[in-house]
């Protein structure tokens, strides 16, 4: 029996590699959303394009524009002379923030009296915005501390300090490219099983497996194995390039990690082998295997917390094996977390994956001939 699974998986691993379009489907989209998601999507705002409005001109606002001039987050793109100039160059999108300095904000700063600062900020993107509403304030609390160091002046009795766990630079990195490893080890194991029974049909080969020695169990075992072990795969060597290549830092336990990876590999194969075993075509197999991978990354909290959703949706998510296995990945990677305090994530893949495996495999038996 293992020989001749062993024998099918080999038949099935060389078509995979013959074929120049199946070479490119398990080569090219992960590499080139790797380096995507590794170097484009990022929530880090750098480079902010704002304008000076600077009515003051004293010693005290020439420090504070340079301590933005200094700052990685601005460049400073425009020094404007009159109120009348600031609408349109938001409203063009030539800058993004104006910081606009009173006309007595030095003289007040020297009689200890308050100064005033007006910065004007494009909200059209609201999570920019934020963060570089965010910078300035950091910006403006470091001046403020400088100044009452340098003139003397008493710092406030309490301030508030910002310290943030499991992530501490605020790296969208480190966020992002764990979740790549689901992403793309689901994208990958989904096409290659989605297409295996497909492709046969297509090919007119299936009647031929249908002859041979082989047992229905065994073709399934066969079909399944390349998908599981390919899949787990491109998950080393995406997880290779996150440590290594983006320093991304790995805190927990690789046999942790890789718990997570093999429960969602079945569950990933069993959906796979359900499409495959309906589709007549490999476009058929290829349409149902992206119709179920776009909402299973939307519903995973990938990129929008799960708690954010409506209600009816939250209980969708509970069927999709994706939603544990990001908690798995971003909590092995950035919490270090503990395989005992994971098993709440790893049991709903392992039912995800043995109920769409038995039906794949009920589909499989009556699909066959």
């Amino acid at each position: 029996m293992f020989g001749r699974i062993f024998a099918l998986v080999i038949k099935e691993l060389l078509t995979l590699l013959k074929d120049k379009r199946s070479r490119f489907v398990l080569i090219g989209p992960p590499l080139i959303q790797l380096i995507v998601f590794g170097y484009a999507a990022t929530f880090d705002l750098k480079n902010v394009p704002f304008a000076v409005y600077d009515e003051d001109n004293g010693n005290a606002s020439r420090d504070l524009i340079a301590s933005f001039n200094g700052s990685p987050t601005f460049t400073k793109v425009v020094q404007i002379t009159h109120e009348s100039e600031i609408a349109p160059l938001i409203d063009g999108k030539k800058i993004m923030m104006v910081v606009h300095v009173g006309q007595n904000f030095s003289a007040n700063l020297l009689s200890g009296q308050p100064a005033a600062l007006q910065v004007i900020v494009d909200g059209r993107n609201s999570n920019s915005a934020m963060l570089a509403i965010n910078d300035t304030r950091i910006i403006v609390d470091n001046f403020n501390r400088a100044w009452a160091a340098s003139h003397g002046g008493a710092l406030l009795p309490s301030h508030i300090e910002i310290r943030a766990w499991f992530n501490p630079n605020l790296e969208s990195r480190w966020f992002f490219l764990p979740g790549i490893v689901g992403i793309l080890t689901l994208l990958i194991t989904m096409l290659v099983t989605a297409l295996s029974v497909a492709r046969e049909r297509e090919q007119g080969t299936f009647d031929q497996l249908l002859v041979t020695p082989l047992r229905p169990v065994e073709i399934l075992i066969g079909k399944v194995l390349p998908g599981f072990l390919i899949g787990l795969g491109e998950a080393s060597i995406i997880i290779l390039a996150a440590v290594f290549w983006f320093k991304v830092p790995l805190l927990g336990s690789l046999v942790t990690l890789y718990t997570g990876i093999i429960l969602f590999l079945l569950s990933g194969v069993g959906v796979g082998l359900m499409i495959s075993s309906f589709a007549v075509t490999q476009q058929q197999g290829l349409l149902g295997a992206f119709i179920f991978m776009v909402p299973s990354i939307i519903l995973s909290g990938f990129a929008t917390p799960i708690r954010n959703m409506p209600e009816i949706v939250q209980y969708i998510t509970l069927i999709n094996p994706m939603r544990y296995f990001m908690l798995v990945l971003r909590g092995v990677f950035l919490e270090g977390m503990p395989f005992e305090l994971l098993i709440h994530q790893f049991w709903p893949m392992a039912m995800i994956g043995v109920v769409s495996l038995t039906i794949a495999g009920w589909l499989f038996r009556n699909r066959m001939y």
